[in-house]
């Protein structure tokens, strides 16, 4: 099975190569690699340039925001499956690749995700917390559930069934199409117990009291989108449960 990864990226030459050189390294051979750069300006896509014989796809244009490049990347996709790789963001190891799709194969599986960890940005030996998963079922959702977004691989034949990003979501975006997916349409999506992503730490969703809330906002509104039975509960758990990562 063709493995089609993604990595959408915008000045990040601290770290783009490290993402680049996860990807190149796995011993999984059918790999369609796509990089969505929009437009940086920090030497990010002369570090870029050093890799292109090992990218299927590069573009670099601007976005009107990150999904809307993660979008553009999937509809250039020609994998069975698709991942998402954030260009601050590493596989850990050679064999992540190699493993998941052994798992969907052998599961049968829509999707499959495993485990996360976030790490310090320039020392990443330093984990700040974990994120593990595990076998969920629909009443998770339902409780402020969802797995790790950088883990979660899924067949590229159901973006076409069930659409892309919504880009009007924001931060929530991610969180949105899992619920699309695994909860109002119920794909087979199985959890591979296993170390997936180091993440550093830092994003969109976090940092400002003003990030936080328009991140709150975003995610109450997907969640009521997929009419899950008690939205403010859902809500709640699903920012209770960060706490856990750091124990």
């Amino acid at each position: 099975m063709k493995v089609s990864i993604i990595t959408v990226v915008y000045n990040c030459k601290e770290y783009i190569e490290h993402c680049i050189q996860s990807v190149i390294s796995q011993l999984y051979s059918d790999i369609e690699y796509i990089v969505i750069d929009g437009s940086s300006t920090d030497g990010t896509p002369g570090i870029i340039a050093k890799y292109l014989r090992h990218i299927s796809y590069y573009v670099s244009e601007p976005d009107s925001c990150m999904y809307a490049a993660l979008n553009k990347g999937i509809a250039m996709a020609s994998g069975d499956i698709v991942g998402i790789l954030n260009a601050d963001d590493y596989l850990v190891d050679g064999l992540v690749i190699r493993e998941l799709v052994q798992c969907l194969v052998e599961h049968n599986s829509d999707a499959v995700y495993g485990n996360l960890n976030y790490v310090n940005r320039e020392n990443t030996a330093i984990i700040s917390r974990k994120w593990l998963s595990r076998t969920v079922n629909l009443e998770d959702f339902e409780r402020g559930w969802m797995p790790a977004h950088p883990t979660l691989f899924i067949k590229r034949k159901y973006f076409d069934l069930y659409g892309c990003y919504a880009v009007d979501l924001g931060s929530a975006a991610d969180y949105e199409l899992i619920l699309r997916f695994l909860y109002t349409h119920r794909l087979k999506a199985v959890f591979l117990d296993r170390l997936f992503v180091n993440m550093r730490t830092g994003g969109m969703s976090n940092g400002s009291f003003v990030k936080v809330y328009r991140a709150m906002r975003y995610d109450y509104k997907a969640i009521t989108s997929h009419k899950l039975p008690n939205p403010l509960m859902a809500l709640t758990l699903k920012k209770l449960r960060k706490l856990k990562q750091f124990l």
